[in-house]
């Protein structure tokens, strides 16, 4: 199969989406020219500002920037869409698909939870380095608030992490255009240092990068750690592909984003040739009567950055939930308009305190770059991956070129990933134990339900003999009963608890399972499955993507035309909570992680907000259940 050709969202303007791209996609790899040079030549292992380093760096992250954005992102990634949804979730689910049965299929599955898994550090780190990175220009403006570096990027981040709860929609018509004088801005000062000394634009020749590795060695090597901070964001060009669509996203990038990118890179380099070492040459390359309105705009910029990847946590946590990876968490909508627009508590308020423990206990930019890198180099490389194996699996095309391409990909990414892999004792063991966290998680959710779906789906009755005993049998009365299973098979524990206790059926019975596809969005016509099992009772499936928010009673009122009359005051709903006993008896999992699943499995959510369900007409029945 060739990959989709879905260029934009349908309905929408190619500028204000191409807008909207620039304000969201961008604003991480934006900002990255605060620190990435500054972080090549005076982080933890510092090069002379001499010709030879700078043209090596500088040819290092222009070719860094061409060969893993433009071409491996923006060229080839952006083409494997899941329904034209992107990210590590949604390519999981599509190379799943076409991995199942498979021996491959048990591998791409770890590698795709724990690319999700380390995108969580990232979204700590994220916000933390970037508005640290902004703030830190006050100590050129005006060297004795240096003291009040920390203070006010805590301020500046709670007042983010206050901010969601409210919402993104207002405050996302701005990102555009702030974004667009950001990079203007970026241009501008780049054109102004590149006018001062020409010859730096002679490092665009890759002979540079090499020249720079035959002179350092492993030196060079090391400041590959430092080079590909020029990188990190490119992951959000696929995340956020949802959002923007292909098209837009590629003609922010090739022209707009990239040009500014590359101009401020190489401005910087002009002026570390001209004037030496200089404490931050991105503030360094303003003009002096500039300094301050550019620090107000690079925080503003940092801001913006810090909310996308937050946002980006949300959605993937989500998606989590919905591929039944994480518990049901409080999920509050934003905006009335737009279904994606959300806000989790939870997650919020995790974040927010990490990112101030990040603040305090590595105090500076340069500090939490050591571990920036290993979170995005991680992703990237486990992305590589995933897309290698879709593309020989499901792409037409020369194999032999392919092959290629990949290997080019592999290496780019392999070395990147061992160079900042010597970082990992000075920070970078942060977001490796951050992904390891989260992944353990993950996959302890998911193996974890498997197990108790399996216990419930033993102990069920099937439904055929359940409707030659005791459905004839029991009283009736009047009105519909849904009884909400996760399983696909038997009758639910809280109809069998209804029956022994309350002695009666309902004259409408139904049995209804949610069920996720491996796909972003459901049509409205796949939404319900009905099957009339005869005595009062139906079999319903209710399909939504992993992108979806399942709301039920509105799903139920389709079941109409499919002869299953729904009432919503004659309506209740019975959910099971299930209590679970971890025991070392049955075979399962290991003590600790059937520990670690009851507690995630107490501190769910309920069904009934999750769902969507009137909370006068549910009722609840518990059960204890050993796993």
């Amino acid at each position: 199969m060739t990959p989709s050709s879905t260029g934009t969202p349908a309905g929408s303007s190619l500028a204000r989406l191409t807008l909207g791209a620039i304000g969201v996609v961008y604003g991480d790899i934006g900002t990255s020219p605060l620190y990435a040079m500054k972080e090549s030549f005076f982080g933890p292992h510092p090069l002379a500002t001499d010709q030879a380093h700078v043209f090596g760096i500088l040819s290092l992250v222009f070719w860094s920037v061409m060969l893993v954005v433009s071409i491996k992102y923006v060229i080839f990634i952006l083409r494997a869409d899941n329904k034209g949804e992107g990210g590590s979730l949604a390519l999981l689910a599509l190379v799943d698909r076409v991995t199942q049965g498979t021996r491959l299929s048990g591998v791409v599955a770890i590698l795709g939870i724990f690319a999700a898994a380390l995108f969580y550090g990232d979204s700590m780190i994220t916000p933390a380095i970037s508005v640290l990175s902004a703030v830190e220009g006050l100590e050129l403006a005006t060297p004795h608030l240096s003291h009040a570096v920390e203070p006010i990027t805590l301020a500046i981040l709670l007042a983010l992490f206050m901010f969601q709860r409210r919402g993104t929609a207002r405050v996302g018509m701005l990102f555009g255009p702030i974004m667009v004088l950001w990079f203007l801005s970026l241009a501008a000062m780049g054109i102004m240092g590149i006018a001062r000394q020409p010859t730096v634009l002679l490092a665009l020749n890759p002979y540079y990068a090499l020249q720079f590795f035959l002179l350092d060695g492993w030196t060079a090597f090391l400041a590959l750690g430092s080079v590909v901070l020029a990188v990190t964001g490119a992951e959000a060009l696929y995340a956020d592909m949802g959002h923007f669509g292909r098209r837009p996203i590629r003609l922010a990038w090739f022209g707009f984003v990239l040009p500014a990118l590359l101009l401020n890179y190489f401005g910087q380099g002009a002026l570390l040739l001209e004037s030496g070492p200089v404490d931050n040459p991105f503030f360094a390359l303003a003009p002096g009567w500039a300094l301050l309105p550019l620090i107000v705009l690079a925080t503003l910029a940092t801001v913006i950055a810090s909310q996308a990847v937050i946002t980006g946590a949300f959605s993937v946590t989500q998606q989590a939930i919905l591929l039944g990876f994480l518990p049901r968490l409080r999920v509050l909508h934003t905006s009335s308009d737009e279904r994606g627009q959300i806000y989790m508590p939870f997650i919020n308020w995790s974040l927010a305190f990490f990112v101030a423990l990040l603040v305090l206990g590595f105090h500076s930019s340069s500090n939490l770059a050591s571990a920036y890198g290993i979170a995005v180099t991680g992703t990237m490389l486990i992305v590589t991956l995933m897309f290698a194996i879709l593309m020989f699996k499901q792409w037409q095309g020369n194999r032999l070129l392919m092959g290629a391409l990949v290997a080019v990909f592999l290496f780019v990414d392999l070395v990147y990933f061992l160079a900042n892999a010597v970082k990992i004792p000075h920070g970078g063991w942060f977001p490796l134990v951050v992904g390891l966290f989260i992944f353990t998680m993950l996959v302890t959710w998911k193996r974890g339900r498997g197990l108790l779906f399996g216990r419930l789906r033993s102990e069920a009755l099937p439904v055929d003999l359940f409707l030659k005993s005791g459905a004839k049998s029991a009283h009736r009365v009047p009105g519909t009963a849904v009884y909400m299973t996760g399983t696909s098979d038997g009758i639910p524990h809280a109809m069998m608890h209804n029956m022994k206790h309350n002695k009666v059926l309902h004259a409408r019975n139904v049995l209804l399972t949610v069920a996720i596809a491996d796909r972003p969005f459901v049509s409205r016509k796949e939404r319900l499955e009905v099957r009339d099992l005869g005595q009062g009772f139906w079999r319903v499936f209710i399909h939504y993507g992993f992108m979806e928010h399942p709301d039920v009673p509105a799903a139920l009122r389709l079941g109409e035309k499919h002869g299953l009359p729904f009432v919503p005051f004659e309506t209740s709903y019975f959910l099971s909570r299930e209590t679970i006993v971890p025991t070392s008896a049955r075979p399962g999992m290991m003590l600790w992680r059937e520990v670690l699943f009851a507690w995630m499995s107490r501190n769910a959510n309920t069904a009934m907000e999750f769902f969507n369900l009137p909370t006068d007409r549910v009722v609840e029945v518990g059960c204890q259940i050993e796993i």
